[in-house]
């Protein structure tokens, strides 16, 4: 359930809460022209194995063209508000990876819907902005799997309400931004609710996610339910990490109903996609990759294993 089969209107609010902490997390990461980088404090090294594996218009480039859409926290975003500077969880991989393959990821603003289309014409290589991966896509591109993610829950500070699982929710006030996924996972698990006992989940919605997350600052609702990439960030940001926490429901580590996101991949190039799943399979290996995502809080979407055009619907 990535919002991003489609764009949210909840990227752009979420955005303004925590532009002013970006300057810790990129800005100095960004990839040398020796193959060398240091990304989330780790340092990642040119493995010349891998770069053999590189087509050789990748080579005589020295870079991959790398489509994203900012903003999108905590994936894709600017360091300073009207700056254009990047920073997020793809940059920072992209420029991991670009490492390890001894390539720089060079990264172009591109509006989400189309990016697929700019791919399918050669105007980039790739894409990284928390993509999902879906049978539909998968027809015209290919992923290299680095995510799984769907819906997580957001609480005050110290979880004073004690949310532990969806069930929780049950016959409490819970607040999400109107006409998104979220909302409707809210709707279906109703009819758990009911029998539960405790009632139904009372449902508040709001036009932005901004708006949901004053409501739960001031003790209006219990929790927000929003894509939990978006709710680790805010966690991890909001008053320096001291505003909220993210629930940790083990039976659903990537978030409810979650898909896979992907690094999309010109079916042009099968040879880099190719280097790039064993190059993401190095760095999650070695531990790089758990490092970036606890630099923005949602260490648990990641995969164990980089898999290519793993969303099977």
């Amino acid at each position: 359930m990535n919002a991003r089969i489609a764009r949210p209107a909840a990227a752009a609010a979420a955005a303004a809460i925590m532009l002013a902490s970006l300057s810790a997390c990129g800005g100095d990461d960004a990839a040398a022209p020796s193959g060398k980088a240091v990304v989330a404090g780790v340092e990642v090294v040119k493995d010349q194995k891998l770069h053999d594996l590189l087509p050789e218009k990748i080579k005589k480039a020295g870079e991959v063209r790398v489509a994203t859409d900012v903003p999108y926290p905590p994936f894709e975003m600017y360091v300073k508000e009207g700056g254009t500077e990047l920073t997020g969880l793809d940059y920072d991989l992209g420029q991991a990876l670009g490492a390890k393959l001894g390539v720089t990821f060079a990264f172009a603003p591109q509006k989400f819907d189309g990016i697929v289309p700019a791919l399918q014409a050669g105007k980039f290589d790739v894409a990284m902005s928390a993509i999902t991966d879906n049978k539909e896509r998968q027809k015209v591109v290919d992923f290299v799997d680095y995510s799984q993610s769907g819906s997580g829950i957001l609480v005050g500070d110290g979880n004073p309400a004690k949310i532990t699982t969806l069930d929780d929710l049950c016959g409490r006030k819970v607040a999400v931004q109107a006409a998104t996924n979220q909302l409707d996972l809210l709707k279906s698990h109703q009819d758990a609710c009911a029998k539960t006992g405790k009632g139904k989940v009372d449902i508040q919605t709001f036009p932005k996610d901004s708006d949901a997350q004053l409501a739960l600052r001031s003790g209006k609702v219990v929790a927000q339910v929003l894509t939990k990439p978006a709710a680790g960030w805010v966690a991890k940001t909001a008053d320096g990490g001291k505003a909220f926490d993210l629930v940790e429901d083990p039976a659903a580590p990537g978030g409810y109903n979650a898909s896979p996101n992907g690094i999309a991949v010109s079916k042009q190039l099968p040879e880099l996609t190719d280097a790039i799943q064993k190059a993401l399979q190095s760095l999650i290996d070695d531990g790089t990759v758990v490092k970036i995502y606890e630099e923005y809080g949602v260490t648990s979407i990641a995969v164990k294993e980089a898999t290519k055009n793993a969303a099977v619907d």
